[in-house]
Parts: C-alpha cells; structure tokens; sequence
C-alpha cells in the first residue's frame, strides 16, 4: 500500500489540473490504499507545497540533525564484533574524555535505529563475523545445468576428525574432483599430512579411470575450476592437464561461490560422516584449542579411509541431491548420452609423472638426485640416453623411458636403500636435533605421506641410502657434544705487560695480575727480569 502511494497521489494532482477531481476520486483513492478520506486531502495538499511530498505521501519528514552512523560508529561496529551496546558505551566514554565537553552521544535506540537504516544487513553481518557472514546475504547467479564431464570441480579439505597415524594424531585432508553436472565423486586421495602435487595427481588418476575400482564415472573433463591453490597449480599438475587437453580454470582469490559444488560437498560431508566418528574435533572459537575425551579411541588412517570411500559411494549412489530433481549423481551420469574420452591406463600414468630430463644410464644404473637407481632390465643397456620421469615424494622408485624413441623401459628402485633399523635411528636423531636447533624444527619435523584411493595402511615417503644413513648419524653423533660447549665462558687471562696487545683483543681478557712470563723467553733480559722481580734472603733483605 506504501508503494502505491505515489503513483495514486500523483494521479490525483494530474486530474485536478485537467479540472477533473472530485470528492468520489479521492473517496476511491482513501479506500484503495486503507486510509481515511482526510488523510488523502493532507497529501494532496502537501503535494501542491512542496513537489518531493508527491513523491512518498506521508513520509516522515527529514530533519537536518537526524543521527546518522559515522565512519567512526563502522570502525567501533568492526572493533566490539557489531555488540552495538558496546558501541554505545564507547562513545560515551569518549566523550566524557574530551575537554572540552563536546555533544552527548546519541541514546542507545537512537543509535540502533541509525545503523538499522544506514546499514544493510550485509554490512551489519560482515562488521559482526566478517566476510564469510557477510557473503550469506549477497545475491548470487546459478550456472545452467551443463552435461556430464563438461566441469569439473576440485579443492582440498582437511578432515575435523583426529586420525591414528603411526601412533600420532592427526587431521588428514580429502582432495577430490565433483562434476558439475552430476553432482558425482568423480574421484577421491586421502593424506595423513598437507597434501601436495602428488595429492592432486593421485585424485586426477581415480578421476579419470573408469575401470574397476574407479568407475563407472571418470573420463576426461572439458575443463577443471581450481582456487589459486599453489598444488593445483604447480609445473606438473598443469603439464599434466596440458598434455590431456583439460582447460584449467583459476578462479580468482576469495571467491568460493565460483566453485559452489566441490564448496556444497566440503560443507555436506562434515554433518553427513565425520561429525559421527570417532575423533571428531568441533571448530573451536579463535584462539581456544579443540578438546575432546582422553579415553576416546581414534580410528586408525586405514578404517577413516573405508569410511569415506564408503560414504562417498552412498553418495554417488544413493543420496538425491536437490539439483537432481530426485535423480542419484549415478541415474543423471547414466542419463546423459554425452560420450566419454578415456585414456589408456599406461599413458595416464605416465602424462601424470613429473619430468626430471635426460641421463646417461652408467654401470651404476641412472643418477638422480645424487643416488644411484637400477633395475634387472638395465644389463647390457649402459650408455644410451634415457629421460626421469617419477611420481612427486615417491624417491624409491622412478620410470625410465627412452630419450630418443620416447619408449618405456621400466622402473628403476633406489640401489643401497637403507634399512628400517636405520631410517628409524635417522629419524631420531633429527628429532634430537631438532629439540635443541628451533629454527630447524619445522623443516626437519615435516613429513610426507603417500595419498591412497583404497583403503590401505599410511606409508610414509622419503628414503635413504644406507650411506647416506650412516653419514648423518656420524654427524649427529660428533656434534652433539660441541653444541653443548661453551668456549667464551671463562675470557683468556691479560697478557704480560710489556706484550703488545691488539686493543679489539685486550677489551677480551680478564682484568687484574698479568700472566707472567715464562722462562727463556725473549721478552727481557735475565739481569731487568732480577730487577722487576727481586728477591730477598732469609734476613728480609732484597738481594
């Protein structure tokens, strides 16, 4: 009624000036928009004043000293969190501070009436929670229902659920790849640790396979949406889609809604899986830390594995996402006749190793990384060229193709690989190390798993030779006591008097009697050394 106010008002004023207004006119109006017959009159007479009163009809009238919400009243909005209470309380102390006295700051209603009519409920949520909370009452465009394999989504996502991971607890991270169009799990890699390249890799492998364990989805996508994630980003992730003919597209930074259905399924798995098991952690407030049961028993990296290939195939399955219109991703992904483009298993694995260039295979097998790599299909290969190429992390093991002909060799394994008894005594010793050197202990400290998409015990990545074994606990052992050393404790005592002393060094010693001097040295002669120091017989006389 508010809204048709103006048009109705406006109206009028056109029919009085045509010479055509009568009182049924307005009698009409009043009864149209619920008001009183004399209520009507009062507007067209404001209207006649003032021309803006045509505009809003019995608005309430601008006053020149309304409060309105201050650049400052936005910072303090921002600094107490949008507790306008808070606010208040501030401006007044403010104010009482001043001198001279200023104007009292506005009452409480006041100022909650100002920043209800100066702010938008996006501006108040993003002063209170920032962002995040701000970006729920933006307005945003749905893409149209595309055809399977025509985007993919991915994104990491660290797991609030506390895992056993060689007797450590941990969050592992999910790294998986969704079709737009399905709503489907193409594919799925799990880390104990930070993933990385090798993460992205591995999920790309399970994406695009379609046969048994994989499938039936996969095939290659059209394009791929990432986050600037530096992983999904890195040289070989890119050659990899390069060389598959995968368009990458790098969204720009803070902007989730962009990739709304990889975002949709980090936010659904939480309720939906994790927040039953064991372990789960809630998202503490900043700050505070995540507790949770001492006597709580954590899944172990393997069964948190199962668990989630098993909810990721209920999901692709079973569950009916709302865009499906009652469909499974699996009955859509069926429905859709858009053929698929495979890629032979072989050349998968292969476009998805990162290239280390061309070597000289030797008597000692191929160098790489200064250690020696053989395998029983190098006798009587010495001398040809062949080109590195290995899975990122994985340093036990890498493939060797030829240089020139591009054909596959084989593999080739790290020759003198050290022993258990030995990485597990290095291990140690970095630990020690690193106790008592904190600049070093974030490097020394990380470590890297191998990312799984079956269930499967963690296997830790990083190995060594049994050379390279020995040589760093040499080193640990030498060092440890000359770390604990202290050789300016105690100054080196003054030197002898007739001495001369650089001053840089002198301002070093210990002050007080100088270090005599020792015999048959050349710093005097026997008859002035008699003199400086005299002695005296038994009768006390010098002699």
């Amino acid at each position: 009624m508010t809204a048709l106010r103006g048009p109705a008002v406006r109206r009028l004023l056109a029919m009085r000036q045509e010479g055509k207004l009568t009182t049924h006119h307005v009698r009409l109006t009043a009864q149209a928009l619920e008001v009183t017959e004399r209520t009507v009159w009062r507007w067209l007479a404001a209207a006649k004043r003032d021309d803006a009163a045509a505009n809003e009809p019995g608005a309430r009238a601008q006053t020149q000293n309304r409060y309105t919400v201050t650049p400052e009243v936005r910072r303090l909005l921002a600094l107490w969190k949008g507790n306008v209470a808070a606010v208040h309380r501030e401006l007044t102390a403010r104010a009482a501070r001043q001198s001279p006295p200023t104007a009292p700051p506005p009452s409480l209603p006041t100022l909650h009436r100002a920043i209800r009519r100066d702010l938008t409920p996006g501006e108040r949520a993003g002063l209170a929670g920032g962002e995040r909370a701000a970006r729920k009452h933006d307005v945003f465009l749905s893409r149209p229902r595309s055809w399977r394999n025509q985007a993919w989504e991915t994104d990491h996502m660290q797991a609030p659920v506390l895992v056993d991971v060689d007797g450590t607890a941990r969050r592992p991270w999910i790294t998986w790849f969704t079709d737009c169009a399905t709503n489907a799990i193409t594919g799925i890699a799990v880390t104990p640790v930070h993933p990385s390249r090798e993460s992205v890799l591995a999920a790309l492998r399970s994406a695009v396979l379609r046969e048994a364990p994989y499938g039936p989805f996969g095939g290659l996508p059209e394009k791929v949406r990432v986050d600037r994630g530096k992983d999904f980003l890195s040289r070989t992730v890119t050659a990899a889609f390069d060389i598959l003919d995968v368009t990458v597209e790098d969204l720009p930074a803070y902007t989730p809604h962009l990739k709304g259905t990889v975002e949709g399924l980090n936010r659904a798995v939480e309720p939906m899986l994790l927040a039953a098991l064991p372990g789960y952690v809630h998202q503490p407030r900043p700050g505070k830390r995540a507790s949770r049961p001492k006597d709580e028993v954590l899944l172990s990296f393997q069964d948190f594995t199962a668990r989630l290939l098993a909810w990721t195939l209920w999901w692709n399955t079973e569950h009916r996402p709302t865009p499906l219109q009652g469909k499974t991703p699996l009955q859509a992904w069926q429905d859709d006749p858009t053929p698929l483009r495979d890629v032979p298993t072989a050349d998968l694995w292969t476009f998805t190793l990162e290239d280390a260039g061309t070597r000289t295979l030797t008597t000692r097998g191929v160098r790489f990384h200064k250690r020696d790599y053989v395998g029983a299909w190098m006798t009587g290969q010495a001398g040809i060229q062949v080109r590195v190429r290995f899975m990122p992390h994985h340093d036990h093991q890498i493939e060797i193709y030829h240089a020139a002909t591009g054909r596959y060799l084989g593999p080739a394994h790290l020759a003198d690989q050290a022993t258990d008894e030995q990485i597990s005594a290095v291990r140690r010793a970095r630990a020690a190390r690193s106790r008592r050197l904190k600049k070093d202990l974030e490097a020394s400290q990380r470590e890297r798993y191998a990312a799984v998409t079956q269930p499967e015990e963690p296997r830790r990545l990083g190995t060594l030779t049994t050379a390279q074994a020995e040589a760093e606990l040499a080193q640990a052992s030498d060092t440890d006591l000359s770390q604990l050393s202290l050789p300016d404790l105690i100054p080196p005592a003054m030197p002898p008097a007739g001495w001369r002393t650089p001053a840089s060094l002198a301002v070093l010693t210990t002050s007080g009697r100088p270090t005599p001097i020792p015999s048959g040295s050349d710093g005097a002669s026997a008859p002035d050394r008699q003199a400086a120091h005299p002695t005296t017989d038994e009768d006390g006389d010098a002699s």
